[in-house]
C-alpha cells in the first residue's frame, strides 16, 4: 500500500550504548503507542540500520501536515513524560523532518527500507520533483520484491519548531527523502542503484544523496485508522 495519509514525520537518530535497551523498551511500550493515539496519526514504525547512519529510523504517518503542527501533537511535544526525558537524553545525531508526502505507491509494508536524503537547488527544485514523480520513481515500484516507493519533502518551518521535547538537543532537518520498501534486502538496494544511475546532481540535487539501509523492528497502526 502507499503511505497512510498525506504527511509523515521522519526521524533518524543514534543512541548511546548505555541507553539502547531503554530506548527500545520506551519506543515499543510508550512512545510509538502514544504518538499513534494522537488524532490524525495512523502508523508508527521503527527500523534499525544494516548499512549507513544514523542507527535508527522512525517513520510516523499522518493525515496531513496540519496534524503535525496541530495542538494535540504539540501538547505531547511540550509535555514530555519522565520516560521520554530520560530516553531522549541518550539521542545523538538526530534528524527530524515534518514532511508532505509528494509521491507514494505500493502494495504493502516492507521488512526492509532504504532511505535517501538530499536537498535540491531552489531554482531547479520543481524540475527535480517532476522528474522523480513522473519518470524515475514509478518504474521502481514494478521491480521484483519492491513493496513501496515514496517521496516526501520537508516543511522547514514545521520541522524546526522549538518544543520542550527537543530543548537542548541539536536536531537537523532532512529536506527531500526517498523511501524504498521491499520484502528483502537485495531488491531495495538494486532499486536505489537504479534511481541513482540517473545522476540526480545533474538534475538539481545539491549533492549525492545520503543512503541508509534499514530493517523493520517495530510497527503499530492506529486501531481505528481514518476515523
Amino acid at each position: 500500500m502507499s503511505l497512510l495519509g498525506g504527511a509523515v514525520v521522519a526521524i533518524w537518530n543514534d543512541i548511546t550504548t548505555e541507553g539502547r535497551e531503554n530506548f527500545i523498551e520506551w519506543h515499543n511500550r510508550e512512545h510509538i503507542p502514544e504518538r499513534v493515539a494522537i488524532p490524525g496519526f495512523y502508523r508508527g514504525r521503527r527500523y534499525v540500520a544494516e548499512e549507513g547512519a544514523p542507527e535508527y529510523f522512525t517513520l510516523y504517518e499522518a493525515r496531513d501536515t496540519d496534524v503535525l503542527v496541530g495542538e494535540p501533537y504539540l501538547q505531547r511535544l511540550n509535555n514530555p513524560t519522565p520516560w521520554t526525558k530520560t530516553s531522549t537524553a541518550h539521542f545523538r545525531n538526530t534528524l527530524r523532518g515534518v514532511c508532505a508526502t509528494v509521491y507514494s505507491r505500493g502494495t504493502g509494508e516492507g521488512a526492509w527500507l532504504l532511505t535517501l536524503r538530499f536537498d535540491a537547488e531552489p531554482a531547479r527544485a520543481q524540475a527535480l520533483r517532476s522528474f522523480l514523480v513522473d519518470e524515475a520513481l514509478p518504474p521502481l515500484g514494478a521491480l521484483k520484491g519492491i513493496c513501496g516507493v515514496h517521496l516526501c519533502i520537508a516543511d522547514a518551518d514545521a520541522s524546526g519548531l522549538e518544543t520542550a521535547e527537543r530543548k537542548g538537543r541539536a536536531v537537523g532537518v532532512p529536506n527531500w527523502i526517498v523511501l524504498i520498501e521491499g520484502s528483502w534486502q537485495q531488491p531495495v538496494e538494486e532499486a536505489a542503484d537504479r534511481l541513482l544511475q540517473h545522476d540526480l546532481k545533474s538534475r538539481g540535487c545539491r549533492a549525492d544523496p545520503l543512503r541508509g539501509l534499514y530493517r523493520l523492528e517495530f510497527s503499530r497502526v492506529d486501531p481505528v485508522p481514518f476515523a
